[in-house]
């Protein structure tokens, strides 16, 4: 079967060929580290994830290099206004978005290049563009992308360019569609930037967001790749804007396969902090969520379709992660210390196929996680009617850690009893172990009420949190 994807440059679902069989190279719009990420970066976060996971899953080897934005309008302007140096300002949002992500079990990529360690990149791509003709320096000395040098600009958001004002320039790094421009590659020190510049052969200042993108994925990835992903917010101005400079300085295709994931939304509206419904994974935590949980719900919903994020959705995260542990359980009791069978039941078999026909269809994980909970059932049944043995059962077990290399959501979180939990536990056993059977009942109440629920297993009684 081939993997199939969603190609923003074509609107086509394509086969996906990397240019080295085998290997698909693949660069990730990361975080502008300005404030703690919200859920709507994490969403962008986990497609690409599960996108990374699926292909490995597929037998393919993944580089992955996803850039940290620490210089550009909102970073300066953060630092500024806090009155810290920007290196020193953006240190802590780059230690908590790794934490973050560590949370949301998202697997580290290969690269995590910083946009200030690699300005020197970003001038010699900017002197080629110079050189090619296709760049300029204005009067204040700032240098600009003519659009008009590069025919095929707005190819990516389809834009009609039929009436665009020739000359017209836009300097700030975010702008609406409205607003193609010649756009900023190199913006020219004042008095806003406070001591961020650079040295560079046509004057002192420091470069535009989006060029930093482009010099660092073509250093790790070299000048034409296979794979590049982010938001739809993404995909104009600045994908397009990767596309022209990128193209025009090299003459070759920038990226052959581009993937957005939609938006998402708060109880059906867009989230702001005005209407009070901005959440950082933080936030969520706070509430009492796990990281698990949170990842379950940003990854359940297709990664084309915008998210409606709601707690309601996050309570129904919690009880399907509750039916998985459930049922993982009852597999491990049946399997005991069993080696796998060779071959696994064949409602399992008809789950591992569906499972990877969804996720070869464009991601579609609304299929993949049905073939899972109907694995579910299946599984139930065969176990409620004794018709599985132990190699059998831990063949399913096996099934699922291949699954949870996908997915990320099947382990349970390690959460370990304190030392009190633990000395009732061995009181309650005492107390079985004398017919206290009322003393027995009174500690497993107590344990209850401490959040752990008793569990009998081949290895004696453990405790799970509740």
């Amino acid at each position: 079967m081939a993997f199939c994807i969603h190609n923003t440059l074509t609107r086509a679902v394509e086969e996906l060929h990397p240019a080295e069989a085998g290997h698909v190279r693949m660069y990730t719009c990361g975080p502008t580290v300005y404030n703690f990420a919200h859920i709507g970066n994490f969403r962008a976060y986990l497609f690409e994830d599960l996108l990374r996971r699926h292909l490995k899953f597929r037998g393919f080897r993944v580089t992955q290099v996803m850039n940290l934005t620490d210089v550009d309008d909102k970073t300066i302007r953060s630092s500024r206004e806090q009155g810290l140096p920007l290196k020193e300002f953006t240190k802590k949002y780059i230690e908590a978005f790794f934490a973050d992500l560590k949370t949301l079990r998202v697997e580290p990529a290969e690269q995590y290049p910083a946009a200030t360690d690699h300005v020197p990149e970003m001038i010699t791509l900017i002197q080629t563009l110079l050189d090619k003709g296709v760049a300029y320096k204005s009067d204040d000395g700032s240098i600009y992308f003519s659009i008009a040098k590069f025919p095929a600009y707005g190819k990516l958001a389809h834009l009609d360019l039929s009436g665009l004002r020739s000359g017209a320039r836009v300097a700030q790094d975010e702008y609406e569609k409205e607003s193609a421009a010649d756009f900023a590659l190199w913006k020219a020190w004042d008095e806003q930037d406070g001591d961020v510049a650079w040295d560079a052969p046509w004057g002192r200042g420091r470069p535009g967001w989006h060029i930093e993108c482009s010099a660092m994925g073509m250093k790790y990835l070299g000048p034409s790749f296979d794979l590049h992903t982010g938001g739809v917010d993404n995909i104009f101005p600045h994908h397009e804007d990767e596309i022209a400079q990128s193209e025009a300085a090299t003459g070759q295709p920038f990226v052959k396969y581009w993937m957005h994931c939609a938006h998402l939304v708060v109880d059906g509206k867009k989230m702001s902090k005005s209407l009070g419904n901005f959440f950082t994974l933080r936030d969520l935590l706070g509430k009492g969520y796990s990281g698990r949980e949170i990842r379950y719900e940003l990854l359940a919903t297709h990664y084309r379709q915008s998210l409606n994020f709601t707690f309601e959705s996050l309570d129904a995260a919690r009880a399907a992660l509750s039916r998985l542990d459930e049922f993982g359980d009852r597999l491990r009791l049946i399997a005991g210390g069993a080696p796998a069978g060779a071959s696994l039941p064949a409602w399992a078999q008809q789950a591992l196929d569906a499972f990877t026909a969804a996720l070869d269809d464009d991601l579609n994980i609304s299929a993949a996680l049905a073939a899972l909970f109907d694995m579910i059932t299946a599984g139930n049944r065969a176990m409620n009617e004794q018709a599985l043995a132990a190699a059998g059962a831990a063949a399913v077990l096996g099934l699922l850690q291949r699954f949870d290399g996908v997915l990320g959501v099947l382990q349970p979180e390690q959460q370990q009893a304190d030392g009190e939990a633990q000395a009732l536990l061995g009181q309650r056993q005492a107390a079985r172990q004398a017919k206290n059977w009322p003393e027995s009942d009174r500690i497993r109440d107590e344990l209850k009420q401490r959040g752990w629920v008793i569990q009998d297993t081949p290895q004696g009684p453990k405790l799970k949190k509740l």
